[in-house]
């Protein structure tokens, strides 16, 4: 596969797996409001995995479109972080990765937006905006639920210390990267840390919560190795249209 398709597939990923572990609050969430909002969230993720797996299939030129890349792949074939398919847990689990994740998000699509590939810049540039939006939403949460009763605190503090090994995975910059970056095509990664760390610090400090001193998880979901979970996530999300191939609304 080229390497822009297969930047661009990884990406795609990223957002899909994200928008059904957000999807799975539908009807679910603590308010009404809210059950709006990640709602929203996911669509978001949505609409740009739609655009980066239709570019993806655009590039590779093997007849694969969207839906044959979001529903006819196995998770060996899937390329995205670990971070985003482990399981949604409690409403203080999915604040805590929204959180790590939209800053982490919103950092490389401000990188991204620059590139010389059009097409990439293009989703980049819209998909910055909506990002900031998932941000500033989850930091809101943060502060409300870490500064708020001793148990939101807790619950909070618990969802950070979950997801809080699968952090470093987000700025590994393997060769594909690297060949992207130096092409001004894609964005290494590594180079977005330091911004990522005082972003996420100070929202935390603001939130009277303390940064977990975690070890890392051994994470490979770039190379297509992931946890247990995504194999379950896939199991439900491609169900329809395995069942029913062809099919349309």
């Amino acid at each position: 596969m080229p390497d822009v398709a297969a930047y661009a597939l990884r990406l795609g990923d990223d957002a899909l797996v994200l928008s059904h572990r957000l999807a799975e609050w539908v009807a679910r969430a603590p308010e009404l409001e809210e059950d709006v909002a990640l709602a929203n969230i996911a669509l978001d993720l949505l609409g740009q995995a739609r655009t980066l797996l239709a570019y993806a299939g655009e590039v590779e030129g093997a007849e694969r479109d969207e839906d044959a890349l979001a529903y006819l792949r196995d998770d060996r074939a899937f390329g995205n972080l670990q971070i985003v398919e482990l399981p949604r847990g409690d409403f203080g689990r999915t604040i805590a990765r929204q959180l790590l994740f939209s800053v982490y998000q919103h950092l490389l699509y401000g990188e991204l937006a620059r590139s010389v590939d059009a097409t990439l810049a293009g989703v980049a540039g819209k998909a910055v905006k909506e990002v900031a939006y998932h941000r500033d939403h989850a930091t809101q949460w943060t502060l409300r639920l870490g500064d708020g009763t001793a148990e939101s605190h807790e619950r909070l503090q618990a969802g950070l210390a979950y997801v809080w090994p699968y952090v470093d995975e987000m700025f590994e910059a393997d060769a594909l990267v690297a060949r992207l970056a130096a092409d001004g095509v894609g964005v290494d990664v590594s180079g977005l840390r330091a911004a990522w760390d005082a972003g996420v610090g100070e929202v935390l400090r603001e939130a009277t919560l303390e940064r977990p001193e975690m070890p890392p998880a051994r994470c490979a979901g770039r190379r297509g190795l992931h946890t247990e979970h995504l194999g379950h996530l896939l199991a439900e999300m491609q169900s329809l249209h395995r069942a029913h191939p062809g099919a349309t609304w």
